[in-house]
């Protein structure tokens, strides 16, 4: 009989993230992304609804209006300047940039174009404002250990996958 996916089940995924009006991959991940169902918030509910009961295998599409997700756009967010008003170690489209404001907070800006002259960072989450469909395949599902319940997820060290802010997919 197939394990299925319910909770205090220890899960592993692959998924990748694709934009619905261009069809193109925003993101794939292929190794696995394990977390324990029902115990920790890796994934947004509409995506842990779609999951429950599936088995190793299935494939599920859900799909996300990320301005749920990340809030609207916000221009404001978006600047442009003299590439040489920039360090030249943030002269790289999809460097990340960790800015802080007068009142000592912190947010992440991408380097999202340059040219001869100008370079733009946006304070934008990349998937901000679009309407995405998260393409996940169940590549594993057992129960969960005690330990892992209580961490909600794996106990190993997972790969680095970057500082990028994120919520819940």
């Amino acid at each position: 009989m197939k394990q299925t996916i319910r909770d205090d089940t220890f899960v592993e995924l692959s998924y990748r993230v694709i934009d619905q009006k261009t069809g193109n991959v925003l993101t794939a991940v292929e190794f696995p992304l394990g977390y324990v169902h029902g115990h920790n918030s890796v994934l947004d509910p509409r995506v842990m609804a779609e999951l429950d009961g599936r088995s190793v295998g299935e494939t599920i599409s859900v799909p996300i209006d990320c301005s749920d997700l990340y809030g609207a756009r916000d221009e404001s967010l978006v600047i442009t300047d003299l590439i040489e008003n920039v360090p030249e170690e943030y002269r790289e489209v999809g460097m990340q940039i960790l800015m802080e404001n007068e009142k000592g907070e912190t947010k992440t800006f991408f380097v999202t174009r340059m040219d001869d002259r100008t370079l733009t960072i946006d304070g934008n989450h990349p998937l901000c404002g679009r309407q995405v469909v998260f393409e996940l395949e169940v590549l594993s599902v057992r129960e969960a250990t005690d330990e892992e319940i209580a961490a909600g997820g794996t106990l190993d060290q997972g790969p680095d996958i970057g500082g990028s802010p994120t919520r819940p997919i």
